[in-house]
């Protein structure tokens, strides 16, 4: 994932915490599942919290353009004959070149934010994916909520619909699929970003939300999408041939 080269390590030591987050992750990756087909491009791979749910399609190019964050992906899964880890930035030219991978679906969870030009990003996603393939993304919601972790994460920005349907629009997807989730997660950001002025999620933090918030949560938001959330989830859907 593209990130100022100051927050890779805080980011690093983030994915490392965020593994405790096991509950969530399985939530995030059982949404996105619905979606993803059997050959994907993960986009920002980090160190895999995503990707090992993955493992079971046909084929996973994980990419990322941070050398270390590849490294240990493939340290951490070197017996798997149906994953392709490639060191590549989404907004470089080479990153269309994963079209010859013949991909049906590009995840990008929790990482476009990380990413400058947001919208060259989208493009090459297009770029590789045939007609009728899929993009599915998580991306934090509100710029209200936009606090020191944020910035410490390395984040541009956080998204409104209104901003994904421009995006979508202005890159030759259609969004099939645009909600929130996480509401409770979005009442705690609020609160580290503006009242408490945290510049990290600690352990314990991530722990007591991922045992006793995100079950329920999951099951209540299930029944009824929630009119706000500390994330969007986005479901878009190449419409056409674009030149990047």
């Amino acid at each position: 994932m593209e990130v100022p080269a100051v927050a890779a390590g805080y980011l690093i030591r983030d994915q490392e915490r965020m593994r405790l987050a096991e509950r969530y992750f399985t939530w995030q990756a059982d949404l996105a599942a619905v979606a993803v087909g059997q050959r994907v491009v993960e986009v920002g791979c980090g160190l895999g919290n995503f990707t090992h749910y993955l493992l079971g399609r046909e084929l996973v190019v994980a990419t990322d353009v941070d050398h270390a964050c590849t490294e240990r992906l493939a340290a951490r899964f070197p017996a798997c004959g149906n994953l392709v880890i490639r060191t590549i930035d989404v907004q470089s030219e080479e990153f269309v070149s994963l079209a010859s991978y013949r991909p049906d679906s590009v995840v990008c969870l929790n990482v476009l934010e990380h990413v400058e030009d947001d919208e060259l990003a989208l493009k090459h996603m297009h770029a590789v994916l045939p007609d009728g393939g899929r993009a599915v993304l998580i991306v934090p919601a509100f710029a209200a909520l936009f606090g020191p972790i944020d910035r410490l994460l390395g984040h541009y920005r956080r998204y409104s619909r209104s901003a994904i349907l421009r995006l979508a629009g202005a890159t030759g997807f259609r969004v099939t699929t645009l909600h929130y989730m996480n509401s409770v997660g979005c009442l705690a950001w609020w609160a580290n970003a503006r009242i408490l002025r945290r510049t990290e999620q600690s352990e314990t933090q991530i722990k007591l939300f991922d045992r006793l918030i995100v079950p329920p949560m999951r099951w209540a938001e299930a029944l009824l999408p929630p009119p706000f959330g500390q994330s969007l989830f986005i479901v878009l859907e190449k419409t056409g041939t674009r030149t990047p």
